[in-house]
C-alpha cells in the first residue's frame, strides 16, 4: 500500500471514528465548551491527528485511546451531574465581573481580564456605556451575561401590564409549488381559503408559488416563482372571486366547529348558496 493509500485510509477511520464518539458525547461538546471541554477536545483532537498522520502510532491502539477517553469523558459528567464541588472542580463556576453597577476589579484580576476584554464583551451584548450595566457574569463556556439597569431595559408589553395574543410558530404550508395539507390543517384552515389567499397576491394556482407560509393569526406570506418586478396591481375582479372563495371557505370552517346543530345547519345552507354564487360568477370574473 503506497503511503498515499495509507495516509487516506488512516485518515478516512480516524474520521468515522472521531464523529461516532463525538455524537455518543453529545452536544454539550459544541454549545458549551467550557475548560474541561477544551482540554478534552484538545487531546481528542491531537489522538485523531496521530491516528491519520503517525504511522508508529498502531490504528487500533489509536482507536483504543479515543474509546477510553470518550468512557472517561462520559463517566466525568455522570460524575458532575451529582456532585456539585466535582463540577465545579472540572467545569469551574461564573465570576461576576459587574455588581450593582460597579466593576469588581479583584475578579477581573482572577480571570486575568482586562478593561478592554471587559468593555468589548459588553459592547457585544450591546451595553456602550458601564453606567447601564447593572450585572455582568463571565460564565463557564467564557462568555459573559449582561443584565441591564431597569431603567435602560426595553418596553415590553408586561411591563405595561399589556395582554398579548398568544403567537406560535409559523408554518410553511406549500413547498416548491406542492401543498403541505397536514400543516394547512393544523392552523384550522382549508384548500380554498389558502387558494384565495394566493391569488390576492399575484398566483393563479399553488404550483406557481415557491414558499407560503402561515402565522398564527391566519397571515399568508407568499414568494412566487415568477416575481412581479412592476408591482402592478392586483385586478378586482380575480380579487373579489378569491375574496368570495375565502368568506365560503370560513364558512365551511364555522360549521365544522360549532357543536349547535342548527347553526350548523345554517353555515352549511350558507356556504352552499354562496359555492352556487360563485360557480355562476366565474366565467364573469375571470
Amino acid at each position: 500500500m503506497t503511503d498515499f493509500l495509507l495516509t487516506f485510509v488512516r485518515t478516512f477511520i480516524a474520521f468515522v471514528v472521531l464523529l461516532i464518539l463525538t455524537r455518543i458525547m453529545g452536544k454539550k461538546q459544541i454549545s458549551q465548551f467550557t475548560f474541561f471541554d477544551y482540554v478534552v477536545g484538545i487531546t481528542i483532537g491531537s489522538i485523531g491527528a496521530s491516528i491519520a498522520v503517525n504511522e508508529n502510532v498502531k490504528i487500533m491502539n489509536g482507536i483504543y485511546s479515543l474509546i477510553y477517553l470518550t468512557i472517561f469523558l462520559l463517566i466525568t459528567s455522570y460524575i458532575a451531574l451529582k456532585s456539585f464541588v466535582f463540577r465545579d472542580a472540572t467545569e469551574g463556576s461564573p465570576t461576576i465581573l459587574v455588581e450593582n453597577g460597579k466593576i469588581l476589579e479583584d475578579n477581573l484580576k482572577k480571570v486575568r481580564f482586562t478593561y478592554d476584554d471587559l468593555m468589548t464583551m459588553l459592547r457585544e451584548k450591546n451595553v456602550f456605556n458601564l453606567s447601564d450595566a447593572e450585572l455582568a457574569v463571565l460564565e463557564t463556556d467564557g462568555k459573559v451575561s449582561v443584565m441591564k439597569k431597569a431603567e435602560t431595559q426595553p418596553v415590553t408589553p408586561q411591563t405595561l401590564g399589556l395582554m398579548v395574543e398568544e403567537v406560535h410558530r409559523p408554518q410553511l404550508v406549500i413547498i416548491d409549488g406542492k401543498l403541505i395539507e397536514k400543516k394547512l390543517k393544523e392552523y384550522g384552515y382549508t384548500k380554498e381559503w389558502l387558494q384565495g389567499e394566493i391569488e390576492k397576491q399575484g398566483a393563479q394556482n399553488f404550483s406557481d408559488v415557491f414558499l407560503a407560509q402561515i402565522d398564527s393569526k391566519g397571515n399568508v406570506y407568499v414568494d412566487l416563482y415568477v416575481d412581479d418586478t412592476d408591482d402592478q396591481q392586483i385586478q378586482q375582479k380575480p380579487l373579489l372571486a378569491a375574496q368570495l372563495r375565502k368568506i365560503q371557505a370560513d364558512l365551511e370552517g364555522f360549521a365544522l366547529q360549532t357543536k349547535n346543530k342548527e347553526a350548523k345547519q345554517l353555515y352549511y345552507e350558507q356556504s352552499q348558496q354562496l359555492q352556487q354564487l360563485i360557480n355562476d360568477l366565474n366565467p364573469l370574473l375571470k
